[in-house]
């Protein structure tokens, strides 16, 4: 018997079925046949189809932004129209145009109902109101003006600045510390969006208490809080993130709710003690923008302010959740890499580190779209 075949027979059973797997896959005929036998035919397809969407994706995202950047879905919305009609409409020619509907209509952005008749598709249909999703896609133009040479972006090591960090420093929300800029419409449209999001996901599938008091951490701008409070009227709310952010984010929470309902906390949550007194603590898209010192900081601080019962959700996407894995690894993983901060953690991870900061009966909520978030509750 060769070495190599010794060693592997020392390998765990799960790694010498994966290997065997991978062989078998790699193999010419392997393919050849699995693409031509009924029954592992439609597997074959649907996984070269996969693997195809792998390499060509970054032109999915190209459609996608050039339909938004020129306005195109509320065009098609007036549809049926010819690409005639709408070329001057988005002031393109009318060949680049018609290129653009076809792109289109490969992704159900359009769809040509009848010959050179163009109307919203289905995705369109759903995207055409979504300003805040429309601004993600325009948002998303900084990483993949970073991930333009994915090697070269890890190679730096987060030592190099990029678009995304210097974007989120000049935002004032990049470890909780660096000074808001002035013009920051994109930010705030963007926080507003995300947590609108998150908000729906999680208002779908955890119970808040009908009354007593919730802390939201690092929701200065306030869009979580309004969304929650809205749906339990008897809540009453603080928000504790930095001076520049909190007192509007405040403010607009009580043109809401109501000014008796809100209370501004401000502070730095790695510095200053976490506000006491609430029944439930929220961290909503905040652990995974820090990295692992600073996170378990946080955590623990939030621990250190809770009373015996209290309650501490976490609601982000998290990675290795089934049926959302890109989301979590692929996509998070390479976007706060190149945000110079954080990093997507399992739920197992996450429970490790509540742990760590002495919180018990720790307990994960399913969602019905963890590519939104995902909730982890744990009480003191």
């Amino acid at each position: 018997m060769s070495v190599s075949l010794e060693m592997g027979a020392k390998q765990p059973f799960k790694v010498r079925m994966v290997a065997r797997r991978n062989r078998l896959f790699a193999h010419p005929r392997f393919q050849y046949w699995c693409a031509r036998i009924p029954g592992l035919k439609r597997i074959a397809k649907a996984r070269a189809g996969a693997m195809f969407d792998l390499v060509v994706g970054f032109s999915y995202y190209q459609v996608l932004r050039a339909v938004v950047d020129a306005e195109l879905l509320p065009v098609l919305r007036d549809g049926p129209l010819t690409a005639a009609e709408i070329a001057p409409r988005i002031d393109l020619s009318e060949a680049a145009t018609l290129t653009l509907l076809r792109a289109a209509r490969s992704v159900m952005l359009s769809e040509e109902v009848l010959p050179d008749q163009w109307m919203l598709g289905e995705q369109g249909a759903v995207l055409v109101d979504d300003l805040g999703t429309q601004a993600m896609v325009r948002h998303h133009r900084l990483l993949y003006a970073d991930g333009a040479d994915p090697l070269a972006l890890l190679k730096a090591d987060r030592k190099e600045p990029t678009q995304l960090s210097n974007y989120w420093s000049y935002a004032g929300a990049l470890h909780g510390t660096a000074e808001r800029g002035e013009d920051t419409h994109e930010y705030s449209e963007l926080m507003a969006t995300s947590q609108n999001f998150v908000a729906n996901e999680v208002l779908a599938s955890f119970k808040f208490p009908r009354t007593g008091r919730q802390l939201d951490v690092g929701g200065g701008h306030g869009a979580f809080i309004r969304r929650v409070g809205a749906a339990y009227p008897d809540l009453q709310f603080g928000l504790f993130d930095l001076p520049q952010v909190v007192e509007s984010g405040a403010r607009a929470a009580a043109e809401t709710l109501g000014a008796v309902r809100v209370t501004a906390h401000p502070g730095n949550f790695f510095e200053d003690a976490i506000p006491e007194g609430y029944d439930l603590v929220s961290l909503v898209r905040i652990l995974h923008d820090h990295d692992d010192e600073p996170a378990q900081q946080l955590l623990d601080n939030i621990r250190k302010s809770l009373a015996p019962g209290a309650r501490l959700m976490i609601a982000e996407p998290m990675a290795r959740v089934p049926g959302a894995e890109p989301m979590g690894e692929a996509f998070f993983g390479f976007y706060l890499w190149a945000m110079g901060s954080g990093r997507p953690r399992s739920a197992e991870e996450i429970t490790t580190m509540l742990k760590r900061a002495g919180f018990a009966r720790i307990r994960p909520v399913a969602t019905a779209q963890p590519v939104i978030a995902s909730i982890i509750v744990a009480s003191a």
